[in-house]
């Protein structure tokens, strides 16, 4: 595990009794120590603050810098407001995904992307290779830390550290702010489901910061455990499960968001290859979870698809999956069943979000 790198926080996480865990190259605090549950229901109830200092983040600037992204990413660049961001794809040209990315749009000319850790130096080469000359690229990963306060208390959080409430982004937006001299963007996204926001800063800060919010009544800290069974809840894909190179964001069920009406790496691969599966949730009887890669059966025992993700649902109390399927089947509301160990356990097929009672769209 030597040759694992560490976020800014990693004393302090092993300060609070975390355990470490490897995760896409980095030495990371799947949870604390109240447990994964603990975590997972006081993020929906109340606030956690969640250290993602491993995600990447570049900075695109440049007079072209518009153009080199709208012939790149399936969702346009140039229809995007200034302070918005937005979900989009990096793509091969047969049209899978190399990466799912937020595009912060910082000006006219400028743009900040936040890609995952696993993928950075990886996405790094993909934009460098296509973008022009004019257009000028960073990476300032390094140097960046990201934490994330996730849950329905986030803004009064933000408001008691001495942000004011109506100056705080709305969903989906950002602010180049700062808090106490420290330059701060801070955005209205997060992986929850629930009300929260992200602030990337200097690295060099990030004790100070976690400190400082960790001081905050209620919130507390959160590992990867509760980040993946709150977004599971939602029915958020993760990068490496539901979304990969031999997967399009049309078969992950992103179709409906993409402008195939323009050319852009990967377009014409969408437009004339139909998905040969399609993603969909699963919700299951009692609490045992089919893990990855446990083929899903249907009511006669044909198998009909590969769960990508599963788990016991701590909101729900119960398991729940979600899972590639055959593309021409309609499975809604119908009974399918997965093999754990020698039980098969039995589920229905539902419609994503599972869990629909997140805050991340409440007005603040």
């Amino acid at each position: 595990m030597s040759d694992l790198k560490e976020t800014p926080l990693a004393e302090e996480h092993e300060a609070l009794g975390a355990r470490m865990v490897p995760f896409a190259g980095w030495r990371m605090p799947v949870q604390y120590g109240e447990g994964i549950l603990a975590e997972h229901h006081h993020t929906r109830r109340a606030v956690s603050v969640f250290d993602c200092s491993h995600m990447g983040q570049f900075r695109l600037s440049g007079p072209a810098a518009e153009e080199d992204l709208d012939a790149l990413l399936p969702r346009s660049a140039s229809d995007q407001p200034i302070g918005s961001c937005r979900y989009n794809f990096l793509l091969t040209k047969d049209g899978t995904i190399v990466d799912d990315i937020i595009v912060y749009r910082l000006g006219v000319d400028e743009f900040y992307i936040v890609v995952n850790a696993g993928t950075r130096e990886g996405d790094a080469n993909h934009l460098c290779a296509r973008v022009s000359a004019d257009t000028a690229f960073i990476d300032e990963s390094a140097t960046t830390a990201k934490l994330d306060i996730q849950g329905p208390s986030s803004a009064w959080v933000l408001e008691e550290l001495g942000f004011i409430r109506e100056s705080l982004p709305a969903y989906f937006r950002f602010v180049e702010t700062e808090w106490e001299g420290i330059p701060l963007l801070l955005s209205r996204t997060g992986y929850t489901g629930e009300c929260g926001y992200e602030l990337y800063f200097n690295d060099a800060h990030a004790p100070r910061f976690w400190e400082m919010l960790l001081a905050a009544k209620p919130v507390k800290p959160a590992g990867l455990g509760a980040r993946d069974t709150l977004r599971l809840e939602m029915g958020y894909p993760l990068y490496g499960h539901e979304l990969n190179r031999q997967t399009t964001p049309v078969e992950a069920g992103f179709g409906p968001m993409l402008d195939l009406d323009r050319p852009f790496v990967g377009r014409d691969a969408l437009r004339d290859k139909p998905p040969t599966r399609k993603l969909v949730g699963v919700r299951f009887e009692g609490r045992r979870a089919a893990r990855e890669e446990t083929p899903l059966t249907d009511a006669a025992g044909k198998v009909i698809g590969t769960v990508t993700s599963g788990s016991f649902s701590p909101s729900l109390e119960t398991a729940i999956a979600l899972a590639y399927v055959q593309p021409d089947l309609d499975l809604l509301g119908k009974h399918v069943a997965a093999k754990v160990g020698r039980s098969e356990i039995q589920g229905v097929v539902v419609r994503p979000p599972f869990y629909r009672e997140g805050t991340a769209r409440m007005s603040i």
